[in-house]
């Protein structure tokens, strides 16, 4: 579960995956005493129960963590965990995609932040259906699924209301855009393709959860497996 609170990774483990401390800028334990102040670079914290889960994401909510790289909890029984982070939220359901074409990726700039076209889902719509409607009407193109992404999921308030989105993101190649055009009612400026140089150029100003679907990929290109 990848999870962005104020757009910073949170990460969930399991005490039985293998952890290696040299990663983390500090480790702590859950009953340990430690302030916004203790939480810089990348921080790991041990042996998390629900009241150390409570904690930490009032910390993310309302403290300008601004030395937070990342925050990694590890517990016994990580899905309890998770859902329990669940239950702290309404959960919106939303779909994206990362299109490609002739070796380059399409990013959008909203509200003055490098994006990846995406949307909520209609009530009842079918992820993949969904997807593919969001990226075709905020760009004017058509475009078919490859493959799936990483789920993303990040945090928002919303009239008082603790949103928590999960983005379900897929992989798609372009088959149409001789009249691709940004969204104007979606508050989308560019509509634009670039290489996977020019897209990592511009990842500091994307949100981190982007960032995170687009260097998936690119791993998986390095790698071969797209």
């Amino acid at each position: 579960m990848n999870v962005f609170i104020n757009d910073i990774p949170l990460i969930l483990k399991k005490s039985k995956e293998k952890i290696q401390k040299h990663h983390y800028d500090v480790v702590l334990n859950a009953k340990d005493e430690f302030s916004s102040k203790d939480l810089i670079g990348n921080v790991l914290v041990k042996d998390v129960d629900n009241l150390l889960v409570d904690r930490v994401i009032r910390l993310m909510e309302v403290k300008k963590l601004k030395k937070l790289k990342s925050l990694t909890l590890v517990a016994d029984k990580k899905k309890q965990l998770i859902e329990y982070l669940k239950d702290q939220f309404k959960i919106v359901k939303a779909a994206g995609g990362l299109v490609v074409k002739d070796g380059k990726i399409l990013m959008i700039y909203r509200l003055g932040v490098w994006d990846l076209p995406k949307g909520k889902l209609e009530k009842k719509e079918k992820v993949k259906e969904g997807a593919l409607r969001e990226v075709e009407e905020e760009c004017n193109i058509k475009v078919e699924v490859l493959d799936k992404l990483p789920k993303t999921w990040h945090s928002y308030a919303f009239k008082g209301k603790k949103i928590l989105k999960k983005t379900s993101w897929f992989l798609m190649n372009c088959t149409d855009d001789s009249l691709m055009k940004p969204q104007a009612e979606e508050f989308i400026e560019k509509v634009c393709w670039m290489t996977p140089e020019e897209a990592i150029e511009v990842l500091p100003e994307a949100y981190t959860s982007i960032a995170f679907v687009m260097r998936h990929y690119l791993q998986s290109l390095k790698s071969g497996k797209v």
